[in-house]
């Protein structure tokens, strides 16, 4: 992961970075930029160069702008200018990533921070460095980014040294999650995935980890998990992870689904739709990392999560449409739709928490839905929660991660869709409203904390075609960084 380094006082200057915003003065369509005083006086010449090149380079300040100055024979050889547009930690993001985008064939870049520069904008900066650099790659064909460090130069590193640290973390979970997501299904299996993690909880102290394969799952009535991964040669598992702190006053459960690949079963997909469906354990990989990131900030709070791991596959053991399926705790569900397969290994570990774990609030994560999509588009996630205050803080740590979700209606009239003859429930009803019927249908089993559950429909989001600002192209870890700063805020 690229290093970044707190400065005083300039070290190396071969690439200089000087903040630019919006014009105080700016009258009209009047869109020039201005320096941002820095909190250390930039090399001779410098910061005059900067103020005479941005009205000329037609600079608006806004954030991600990059304009870049040789200066041959000089020091720095290279002068950058970067919008920073208002300055919120949002803008940082989006400068600093697209600053690790536009410096990457450098080596070392020295960023120059503004006088007043608040924690916020360090830890936004710092994200926007770190998840920018992002890449996944099984070859070694290419060439990976030559920039390696980035020092940052402000008046008083040790001011914001925690700053960077939770920045540090957040950006590696986020890797972790999005290594795990863009993995191949021919290497990662739901043995695997469970590997994986217990070799990162492994690396800090105070994690409790249960793996159970399917030989425990059939013996504790897991019938939704034993169903969908019947059809593969690759049994399920179920991964439980817990940081349980001394001073912890409230406990949450995190559940993801976990399919390490969807074919869509008997009920299968079409190629085109397929294709992606390595990322169909996304939700697992983004709780399961938040964990180890709360594990490694210390957070005050108790963190449960529950990753039920499945390969969804045709064989002669696969479960069929209209099989009724018996969940941890008695609820049945009649299948409708094989590849409706994410909410019956969901239905398992709700239950099980409900009634093994006690939490005091329940979430959970998934690429559920295709409905997800067609409501909010690629980029934003479905919220369902009947809890208000839950809804709002949830959402406003997603806001202040930089991920989007919009809170969607749990429709009352919609559950006798749920009703079925010969089962308690139908796992995927017909009428439509697909991912509003799934939040539905997870409801049944949340049991007496329906009023503290909250679902994250987040199968659009979780993927992207291209990169853009802090998101690279294939997985983007989506809910790792909204997880975090949640559960910083709990207690």
């Amino acid at each position: 992961m690229l290093a970044i380094r707190l400065i005083a006082e300039p070290e190396r200057a071969d690439v200089l970075v000087l903040p630019v915003r919006p014009a105080e003065q700016a009258v009209g369509d009047n869109t020039d930029a201005e320096p941002v005083p820095t909190a250390v006086a930039p090399p001779d010449g410098t910061a005059e160069e900067a103020a005479a090149l941005a009205p000329v380079a037609r600079l608006s300040g806004r954030a991600g702008e990059i304009r870049t100055q040789l200066r041959p024979g000089r020091t720095p050889g290279r002068l950058l200018l970067l919008g920073v547009g208002d300055g919120g930690e949002a803008s940082w993001r989006s400068a600093g990533a697209a600053l690790a985008r536009s410096a990457a064939d450098e080596t070392h870049v020295t960023i120059m921070l503004p006088a007043d520069v608040t924690p916020a904008a360090v830890r936004g900066l710092t994200e926007g460095l770190l998840l920018a650099s992002y890449r996944f790659r099984m070859t070694d064909a290419g060439t990976a980014p030559a920039l390696s460090e980035v020092d940052l130069l402000l008046a008083d590193p040790a001011a914001h040294e925690t700053t960077i640290a939770t920045a540090r973390t957040t950006a590696a979970m986020t890797h972790l999650a999005r290594d795990l997501t863009n993995t191949p299904s021919s290497v990662k299996n739901p043995e695997w995935f469970a590997d994986q993690v217990a070799s990162a909880a492994a690396d800090l102290p105070d994690l409790r980890l249960r793996v159970r394969g399917p030989a425990e799952l059939a013996a504790e009535g897991f019938g939704g998990i034993l169903a969908v991964g019947g059809g593969s040669a690759s049994g399920p598992r179920l991964v439980e992870l817990d940081w349980h702190p001394a001073d912890a006053r409230t406990h949450v459960v995190l559940i993801g689904k976990g399919i390490t690949f969807d074919t869509g079963g008997i009920s299968i997909k079409p190629v085109p739709a397929m294709k992606l469906m390595r990322k169909d354990m996304a939700g697992a990989a983004a709780v399961v990392a938040a964990t180890l990131g709360a594990a490694a900030l210390r957070l005050p709070v108790r963190v449960t999560t529950l990753a039920p791991l499945a390969e969804n596959m045709v064989s002669g053991s696969a479960f069929r449409p209209g099989d009724v399926i018996r969940h941890y705790g008695g609820t049945t569900s009649e299948t409708t739709n094989s590849d409706a397969e994410g909410r019956l290994v969901l239905a398992d570990a709700l239950a099980y928490a409900v009634q093994q774990l006690a939490p005091d609030l329940l979430l959970d994560l998934a690429t559920l839905t295709g409905a997800n999509a067609v409501a909010l588009g690629k980029r934003t996630a479905a919220l369902y929660t009947e809890n208000d205050q839950l809804a709002a803080d949830v959402l406003a740590a997603a806001e202040a991660a930089g991920e989007a979700a919009w809170r969607m209606p749990l429709h009352t009239d919609y559950v006798e869709y749920l009703g079925s003859e010969i089962a308690d429930l139908y796992s995927a009803p017909t009428q439509g409203a697909g991912s509003v019927l799934a939040a539905l249908y997870l409801r049944e089993f949340t049991g007496e904390l329906r009023d503290r559950w909250l679902h994250l429909d987040m199968s659009a989001p979780s993927w992207a075609d291209g990169d853009q600002a802090e998101v690279s192209r294939g997985a983007t870890g989506w809910g790792v960084r909204s997880l975090l700063r949640w559960l910083a805020s709990v207690n």
